[in-house]
């Protein structure tokens, strides 16, 4: 059961975060994960009526704030030009519409949750985040931080040149992902995000340069590379079970979930 003392709907982020410092205090967010478990809140922080709900388009960016809703980028259509469909992909399997309306962007990315989709997604993109304390830093950095009582402000993406696909394994397609996949060329330069191992989603480092030069391949080279780069990352990747799948078929997906979207990469390059 979730208890919460007082309840303070903030009138600014600056209230926000000097009451986040407090003992037991935490941003509630959309209140889908949270309300699940069991706890003592002594002061719960409202940040809805800040105006951090909406996504603003430049010429540079998509700044997306930290109340939206993951239905609003899944229904986003120049977001959603930009990626090829793949953030719609990517949130499209979240319980439901109704649900999707309640969890929001800067939930998904501040929790790290091992299951989510969101950060999966949006690890593979030149994604940045501004935190009201720290200010923007990249979500590959902000990632591998230790939790703290900073606010997440804003979540960016930077529109740099894109080829990105997403994939995930369920066993229900409402259901928790036991693995997802997301692969991208970002102006050119590969990257490969797999999550739900089930830990939170990381990016496989190339070190042996398999995807080096991807683009410039002919379509028998990319798959060949498709290929050794997802035998590659089943082994660099650590997995584990859970009540939804073993550690084995797990590392089985992300050998054979790697290899499909760098193909459909390749099919788009090529």
């Amino acid at each position: 059961m979730l208890k919460i003392k007082n309840y303070v709907k903030a009138e600014s982020l600056a209230q926000a975060y000097e009451l986040n410092q407090k003992k037991n205090a935490i941003v509630l967010g959309g209140m889908v994960w949270l309300k699940m478990g069991n706890r003592n809140i002594v002061t719960a922080i409202d940040l809805s009526g800040l105006g951090l709900d909406s996504i603003t388009e430049t010429d540079e960016e998509f700044v997306i704030g930290c109340m939206t809703p993951l239905h609003a980028i899944e229904t986003h259509k120049a977001l959603n030009e930009y990626t090829g469909g793949a953030v719609r992909e990517s949130v499209r399997h979240i319980v439901g519409v109704q649900f999707r309306n309640c969890a929001t962007v800067g939930g998904s990315i501040f929790g790290r949750f091992g299951f989510s989709d969101v950060l999966t997604m949006f690890l593979a993109m030149d994604t940045w985040v501004e935190l009201y304390d720290r200010g923007r830093m990249p979500l590959t950095e902000f990632v591998l931080m230790e939790k703290d009582n900073d606010i997440l402000v804003n979540v960016i993406v930077k529109k740099t040149p894109l080829n990105t696909v997403y994939l995930s394994q369920r066993n229900n397609s409402t259901d928790f992902p036991v693995l997802t996949c997301a692969v991208s060329l970002i102006d050119g330069e590969a990257r490969t995000v797999i999550g739900a191992r089930p830990g939170k989603a990381i990016v496989v480092e190339d070190k042996e340069g398999i995807l080096k030069g991807f683009s410039e391949k002919d379509p028998r080279e990319k798959k060949e590379a498709a290929a050794s780069f997802a035998a590659y990352a089943a082994e660099q990747v650590v997995t584990d079970k859970n009540m939804r799948a073993s550690k084995e078929y797990r590392t089985l997906l992300v050998k054979i979930l790697t290899r499909r979207a760098w193909e459909e990469i390749g099919g788009r390059e090529s």
